[in-house]
C-alpha cells in the first residue's frame, strides 16, 4: 500500500510522504489527516491564493486537521 502524503499543519503544502519537515516553511508539524487539493500556479495572480496567504507554486491542502 502506498503512504499517503503529508500536508504541513502551518502553511497547508502538500509534502511527500518521507519528509520530516515542510519544504515549504521548514516546519516538522507535517499530518496525513488532511483533505481537498488545490494546486496554485500563478500565486501573484490567483485569489484563491490571496484568500489562503500563498506566496508560492505548488500543491496545497484546503483543510489540515
Amino acid at each position: 500500500m502506498a503512504k499517503k502524503r503529508k500536508a504541513c499543519r502551518e502553511c497547508h503544502y502538500i509534502n511527500e510522504p518521507d519528509n520530516q519537515t515542510c519544504n515549504n516553511c521548514g516546519s516538522s508539524s507535517l499530518t496525513e489527516d488532511w483533505a481537498g487539493y488545490v494546486v496554485i500556479t500563478h500565486p501573484e495572480q490567483s485569489e484563491v491564493a490571496t484568500e489562503m496567504n500563498v506566496s508560492e507554486a505548488g500543491g496545497y491542502a484546503l483543510k489540515v486537521r
